[in-house]
């Protein structure tokens, strides 16, 4: 079941979409870079910024698919299309680019983190 706590909007060409990691984007990425831990080093490459809108353009559309392939294995009679590299790389700026980036950062983040819930303790707890 998806947690919609852990998904992020942006918006590109004045349509809303939803970025979430996922388990498979999780498993497309770690093929990409190996781990989740080498995308910030990648993108914060600042050196070549072809090459760091390239990557940062690769994220947002393997994440915006994800709410959008959810959506369409949930809605099999509502299929959307899903967005494509040419599409973000047309309907977006440099600045946009900028500003989508911490939103990626958030979803990151956000898709990684673990609720844990401990035990009670009841060590040094007085009883009557």
């Amino acid at each position: 079941m998806i947690d919609t706590d852990r998904m992020t909007e942006i918006k590109i060409g004045g349509e809303k979409f939803s970025l979430i990691l996922t388990t498979r984007a999780v498993k497309e990425i770690a093929a990409k870079y190996g781990s989740l831990e080498v995308i910030g080093e990648k993108m914060s490459n600042s050196k070549d910024i072809a090459s760091t809108f390239s990557e940062l353009i690769w994220l947002i559309v393997l994440l915006a698919n994800q709410a959008i392939l959810i959506h369409n294995y949930k809605n099999p009679n509502e299929k959307k299309e899903l967005l494509t590299e040419e599409f973000v790389e047309l309907m977006t700026t440099p600045q946009d680019i900028v500003k989508i980036n911490s939103v990626l950062a958030k979803t990151l983040t956000i898709g990684t983190k673990r609720n844990v819930l401990g035990e009670e303790s009841t060590k040094n707890v007085k009883t009557e």
